[in-house]
């Protein structure tokens, strides 16, 4: 893969201020995982300033939701959302970032597949940009059709809005007073799409960081099924509209 040391946009970059996060975890049917989703968040987060985590049930029909409140009683830096029914990813990240209150915020999926060492690098970058930007530094440990489709996804949004963008779905750090200045529409899987497009044209400034994945990074993902992919296609039309 090519080298992204930096995307600039035409707002200057932010000046290193406290490193204060929020981290939203979307949760559907975790009951397995959102506990230890929440160790690893607490173990990458130690050199932060100040963070908290704000847990969201996305309608699981499991036991995801009494964990979650278990988890927010029993910790302080701990908050549970919950949506009636399931909104997506895009739709749990959003209702995470209604509740943020930290001046930076990352979405941190419930399922676990991100340990603590994958997600320091990100962190550390905060206060560099406007938009801390991850990409997949070894993606040779991905499957190949995995690998396919994201790139030619990457490509196709670059080519459509004249971006040169790493990765348009991973663990993206935003400035929260920035990302309130734009309404993303989808519910589904292409919400960080949707958000790093409007941004970037907008003139936000990013840098972006390799990070290292392992196999447990790359568990069965349900990006790909045919549903997620509609919604995807979806909000690639609109964009384009605009």
């Amino acid at each position: 893969m090519e080298a992204f040391p930096a995307i600039a946009g035409t707002r200057a970059a932010v000046p290193s201020v406290q490193t204060a996060v929020s981290f939203v975890v979307p949760a559907f049917n975790e009951q397995a995982n959102v506990a230890d989703t929440v160790r690893e968040v607490e173990i990458a987060a130690r050199g932060l300033d100040d963070f908290e985590i704000i847990l969201v049930n996305d309608g699981s029909s499991d036991n995801t939701a009494e964990i979650i409140d278990t988890l927010a009683r029993s910790n302080g830096r701990v908050r549970a959302v919950h949506n009636k029914q399931n909104l997506g990813l895009g739709g749990a990240y959003k209702a995470g970032v209604a509740k943020a209150t930290m001046p930076y915020v990352i979405m941190v999926p419930g399922d676990n597949n991100h340990p603590a060492d994958g997600i320091v690098p990100i962190l550390d970058r905060i206060g560099q940009a406007d938009v801390v930007i991850p990409y997949v530094a070894n993606p040779q440990v991905r499957q190949w059709h995995r690998r396919l489709i994201s790139e030619a996804f990457r490509s196709l949004l670059n080519i459509l809005f004249g971006l040169k963008v790493p990765y348009y779905n991973g663990l993206v750090v935003h400035r929260l007073t920035l990302l309130k200045t734009i309404t993303i529409e989808t519910d589904g899987f292409a919400y960080q799409a949707e958000a790093l497009v409007k941004l970037l044209r907008g003139g936000a400034s990013s840098v972006a960081v390799p990070v290292q994945i392992s196999h447990r990074g790359d568990r069965t993902t349900r990006a790909f099924r045919w549903k997620n992919v509609k919604t995807v296609l979806a909000a690639i039309w609109r964009l384009r509209k605009k």
